[in-house]
């Protein structure tokens, strides 16, 4: 039997862990940090999440962070439907409520590509109903009180960046209820119906002279059918959800999937969270609207806000030209901000001096949220979207907050 050199075989034990170093390094590193997001830093985001919903402050939360088109962070805690104890699911149904708005604007600004419109179009010059509408002289008043006429026409520009005016009904004036009285609690056939409805009430103001969150993209809504012949449905269904592959998106939940619906809660007179009495209708939808009523699932969001990144773009299909997203993600407002550092482009609020935000991100970072609280952020700069997905109301921006603040604080290179 060949005698083995013990110094040789000290050699290549030696020799084989130093070419397994990089291998273990490199390990160690992906574990830390994935695509510059630190796993360990990530867990204060599940953890701050897990104890909200133990002290009953939340059913559940679903969140997605995609860094450099990869997904980083995937997490379902809680429960979907708590009466149920049904556990929250990753391919759960929600409502997206305005965050509704961002895709139909996207939906809107291609027919601007296809020379529908110009941005500084009148909207009378498409719809005549908006012609001679009248400004409210005391919000205080209602929708009876004094008028006066508009100072100047309100254009599509104004429509797309919450300038022209409209009211969404939430700014607690005698006007702003009766408004959200007559659009959303009153019976309304189609979107035709609802902005028509929206004509016909007061102003809250005179175009360009404010930031007023508003009912606006109903009317974007309304326009997309005119131009294109299709309903809004329709209309995105080809454009949006099917190239995008959003295979669970849509104003309605078919009968197969309604199983996965994740049902809205709040807090009752004892504060204690519950399933809420009064849900919103999964089937039936007829008003296609611009403001909310699209469901979808956080892995279909993502496909949206991944094309957005993308400057339009979406596995070799171009859906909107780059400079249109330009367009659409810069700030359209001026200093009509509606939060410190916060300015809004078409369809999208839009971070312009983190100084005065007082928080974590990016110059340029755009996003939106949905009244019961779902929330989203892309960030070019970074590459990096995050979605966070509830169903609570009333809203609160805090877990929106909470979102940035943890998501950012993760990020190591």
């Amino acid at each position: 039997m060949k005698k083995i050199n013990p110094f040789l075989l000290l050699f290549s034990f030696f020799f084989l862990t130093l070419s397994l170093l990089p291998a273990y390094a490199q390990s160690a590193r992906t574990s830390f940090a994935n695509e510059g997001v630190s796993v360990e830093r990530l867990a204060r985001y599940d953890a701050f999440l897990k104890q909200e919903i133990k002290e009953g402050r939340i059913a559940g939360a679903l969140t997605l962070v995609s860094r450099n088109g990869k997904i980083v962070h995937n997490t379902a805690l809680g429960y979907g439907s708590l009466s149920e104890k049904k556990a929250m699911q990753k391919d759960g149904i929600f409502h997206l409520m305005s965050m509704t708005k961002p895709i139909v604007t996207a939906a809107f600004m291609m027919l601007y590509e296809e020379g529908y419109f110009f941005l500084t179009d009148p909207v009378s010059k498409y719809l005549p109903q908006f012609k001679d509408l009248k400004v409210t002289k005391d919000a205080n008043a209602g929708k009876d009180g004094p008028t006066e006429p508009l100072n100047k026409e309100i254009t599509i520009a104004h429509l797309l960046s919450h300038t022209a005016g409209f009211s969404h009904g939430l700014g607690g004036t005698e006007l702003d209820n009766d408004i959200a009285k007559a659009l959303y609690f009153e019976p309304q056939e189609d979107i035709e119906s609802r902005v028509n409805t929206l004509a016909s009430l007061p102003l809250i103001g005179h175009p360009g002279e404010q930031w007023y969150y508003s009912a606006s993209p109903d009317v974007l809504a309304l326009l997309i059918e005119k131009f294109s012949g299709k309903t809004v449905a329709e209309f995105l269904q080809e454009r949006i959800f099917d190239p995008l592959e959003m295979s669970d998106t849509g104003y309605n939940i078919s009968k197969k999937n309604q199983k996965r619906w994740v049902p809205v809660h709040n807090l009752n007179k004892e504060g204690e969270l519950i399933n809420s009495e009064q849900q919103l209708p999964v089937e039936g939808n007829k008003v296609f609207g611009g403001t909310h009523g699209l469901f979808s699932t956080a892995d279909d969001y993502i496909k949206f806000c991944t094309m957005m990144l993308n400057k339009g773009s979406y596995k070799g299909k171009l859906l909107l030209s780059p400079k249109t997203i330009d367009l659409m993600t810069m700030n359209q407002t001026g200093d009509l901000n509606h939060a410190p550092g916060q300015g809004f482009g078409f369809g999208f609020g839009v971070t312009v001096n983190l100084a005065d935000a007082k928080t974590l991100g990016s110059v340029g970072q755009y996003y939106w949220s949905g009244a019961y609280c779902t929330y989203f952020f892309i960030d070019p700069k970074e590459k990096l979207i995050s979605i966070l997905m509830t169903q609570l109301q009333p809203y609160s921006d805090y877990y929106n907050q909470k979102m940035r603040q943890f998501v950012y604080q993760a990020l190591v290179d």
